[in-house]
Parts: structure tokens; sequence; C-alpha cells
């Protein structure tokens, strides 16, 4: 592992946990610990998975004109959102790319809390500052972040905090765990139900020792995260989407707020605009869809996909085993008129031709807590 990863509040923490560590997005972060993947992934589908995040990049944006200012850069309804209330968003570029994916939420009338991925941390940053002119924007470097997941989640964060029973999915509030102040959200991104936790970098280990002493608690690696993301149909940045691709490409058309779009209240104004609403309106050439994967073998990213000639009409971006499902899955892009559900077609693994179907995803069902 490179010298120059570097290392969240936690790395102590994982190395005696039995932690693999690995590098990812420039810091050194567990891949699985002792029990592997496939444990760690069964645990979050049945109990409680805890995370540690603190390689993204957390920041507010604040000022009189936030909320319009943040609507040139994000194509949601960002002046609709109440107080303690979050969105998922793309931030797009000029060309209708997408630069990040990220969660804003709403502190305050004129405070937004953005959480964005390690690797675009430094970049989103820098694109915010040049077109945010006139707002505040403030790294929170002392801050780290913990993702608490699974169908137990819920009871074990009420009983430590019993002002989260009354969250509801992408909400969140500010709240004493363990005697520190943390500000927790009813978010994340395994398809379960379960809580982000924005926790001071000082206080994190001790907070994070305390929830793994209940029965109900395990620690998770950066491989089940992915398994698990990979069963929910959630999109991983920089795999499943990037600058070259937009959000009608990556199937994300949903992250387009109805009043953003051409016969919306506040129609475009966001970067690239004029591409995402052409395409929304004229279709695409490719589109990310599900794939099932006959038999055992699991398809890796940057797999081809063929048609029955045996012509290249997609790729895969994820791939891999989904342990609750006990079936290799993935997800990836095919060329216009194979996006069908129930297309059969062909993935190509060291020239070995694999049958595929397109599939709908998510491939297990998820359980966000609505009320």
């Amino acid at each position: 592992m490179s010298n120059e990863a570097r290392k969240t509040p936690l790395y102590d923490l994982h190395v005696e946990l039995g932690g693999k560590m690995v590098p990812f997005a420039g810091y050194a972060m567990p891949i699985q610990y002792r029990a592997g993947i496939v444990q760690e992934h069964l645990h979050t589908r049945e109990a409680v998975g805890v995370f540690d995040v603190s390689h993204m990049g957390q920041l507010v944006v604040s000022g009189s004109d936030a909320a319009t200012a943040l609507e040139k850069l994000l194509p949601i309804d960002v002046q609709a959102l109440e107080i303690n209330q979050q969105c998922y968003a793309v931030m797009t570029s000029e060309t209708g790319g997408i630069l990040d994916d990220l969660i804003i939420t709403r502190w305050a009338e004129n405070e937004f809390f953005l959480v964005v991925n390690a690797a675009t941390a430094a970049a989103d940053i820098a694109h915010l500052q040049q077109h945010l002119r006139g707002c505040d924007i403030r790294v929170l470097g002392q801050q780290a972040l913990l993702a608490v997941q699974g169908p137990k989640a819920g009871e074990l964060i009420g009983e430590l905090a019993p002002a989260t029973r009354a969250l509801t999915f992408m909400h969140g509030t500010r709240v004493e765990l363990f005697g520190t102040d943390c500000y927790v959200t009813r978010s994340g991104y395994t398809g379960e139900d379960g809580f982000e936790i924005s926790v001071a970098a000082s206080a994190v280990e001790s907070v994070a020792r305390k929830l793994l002493e209940d029965g109900r608690v395990q620690m998770i690696g950066l491989g089940a995260r992915d398994t698990l993301r990979l069963e929910a149909g959630l999109c991983l940045y920089g795999n499943d989407m990037d600058s070259s691709t937009t959000p009608v490409e990556a199937s994300l058309l949903w992250s387009i707020a109805k009043p953003r779009r051409a016969d919306g209240a506040k129609a475009g104004g966001f970067l690239g605009a004029d591409v995402v609403l052409g395409q929304i309106a004229e279709g695409v050439a490719r589109k990310r869809v599900g794939f099932s994967v006959e038999g055992k073998i699991p398809v890796r990213a940057g797999a081809d996909v063929i048609d029955e000639a045996g012509d290249v009409v997609g790729k895969f971006t994820s791939g891999g085993y989904g342990p609750t499902l006990g079936a290799a899955i993935g997800m990836g892009y095919v060329d216009r008129g194979y996006e069908k559900i129930g297309t059969g077609l062909q993935a190509l693994v060291r020239g070995k031709a694999i049958p595929i179907v397109v599939a709908r995803t998510p491939f297990v069902p998820q359980r966000y807590y609505r009320g």
C-alpha cells in the first residue's frame, strides 16, 4: 500500500479489528475484516453494519443567495428543501456530464450541508468556488462520517438517541450520541434502513467502539459496501458514471427534479441543461441497465457485452457476486435497442461468452424507512 495514502481517524481501529487495508480514493481503507466480505454483507442485511465513510468530503455552503446559486450547478429544486431535509443530486458539467453525485441537506434557510465523493472532493470544491461567487464554502475537515446500516439500525440508534425515531428516509437532526454532538441523517447506500452520522474526528473512535459493544453491530469493509450497493442498484461514481456520462444515459432521470425539466416551473438553468433536456426529449444512444448473469462466474467491470452476432453492444461497469441473491449480477451500459428488461446478451470473460440477461434494478428490494 502506498505510503502516501491518507488515514481516516479510525485507521488504528480498523487494523486492531483485522481490517485488510487497501488504497481507495487516496485513503487507506479496510476492504474486509476477518469474517470476510460475504459474512459482512449478510450481517448488514440481517442486523447492523457500521462503515467508516470518513474519507468522503463534508462541506457547508452558505449565503443569502445559496439556494439559487446551487440550482445553477444541481438539477434539483434546492429552494423547495425543508430544514433538515436532504436530496440526492448530480453535479453536471457544461456538456451535461456528471462531475460527481452527492447528498445535499438544508441545515438552515441559507445554509446547506454537502457530502461528496472522496476522489472528486478537491475538484468539487474548486468547481463550487468557481461558480458560487458570493457564497461561503466551508470544508468540515475536522468531521468524520459513520454509516450505520441494516434492518436493526432504527431500533439501535433509536435507543441511543430517541429523537431519531421520528426521522424518515432523507431527513436529519442534531443529537447527542454517547455524550458527543452529532448530525444524524436517515440515509445510506446499502438499500437498507440506516443512518449516516457526522461526528467530530476526535470523537469518532470512541463512538465507533461503543456502537461495536452492541451484539447487533459489526464493522463492515469496502468489499461488502460494494456488493450491498450493487444489489441495491446504486451507482458507484467513477465506475457506473463519470464526467463522460449524462444523468439520462446513467438512468438517473429521477435525479432531475420535475420543476427543472423542459415543462417545469424552473426549467433548465443548470450547467449542461441544453444537453440533458435534449436527451430527455430525444433519447440517448446508450443506457445504464442491470444484468443478471447465468452460472457462478462473476463478470467484472470492463467486460464487453456482445449480441448474438458477436458484435460489442455494451460494457460492464460494475459486477460481482450478490451474496443475498446467491447469484452473479452486474450493471453497465448497452446500446439503444438492447435496454429492454429480459433482453438476452453475452459477456466476454477471458474470451469466454457468458450468457446474461438485462435485468430490473434494484436486484434486492430497497428497505428505506419512510414512516
